[in-house]
């Protein structure tokens, strides 16, 4: 990030990058998938996002961070709320996704089916 680093908006804006797992880098290094984010009508930084199947991991990654253990290790409850989070955030419409969240559960793919028809059900109420 040469030359971008000090920049007042670059730094307003990083916490947001690292949250969803993205890159940042100088415009002008900018692909056609990134996204150039300007301010006061002069390019400033270039984003360039996460692939969907990582930014779940990210996000995973993240969660378990703010329990402060492996998700594996939660109780029940607390597995089906990680499953609710994770399905307001898309995270059951990217390739594999219930057997990626299944994995960091450390439960079947069947469980968080369970959890996910759970949470449906008691939305319908």
């Amino acid at each position: 990030m040469t030359g971008i680093g000090d920049d007042p908006f670059v730094t307003a804006v990083k916490p947001l990058v690292d949250a969803m797992g993205g890159e940042m880098l100088p415009p002008d290094q900018a692909g056609v998938d990134d996204v150039v984010l300007a301010w006061e009508g002069e390019d400033v930084v270039a984003v360039r996002l996460p692939q969907l199947a990582d930014s779940l991991d990210h996000i995973l990654l993240a969660l378990e961070r703010k329990q402060g253990r492996p998700l594996a290790e939660l109780d029940r409850k607390a597995k089906q709320e990680v499953v609710r989070i994770l399905e307001a955030r898309g995270a059951f419409s990217v390739r594999h996704g219930v057997e990626t969240v299944a994995g960091a559960l450390g439960v079947s793919r069947f469980t968080v089916y369970n959890y996910l028809n759970r949470e449906n059900a008691a939305k319908s109420e």
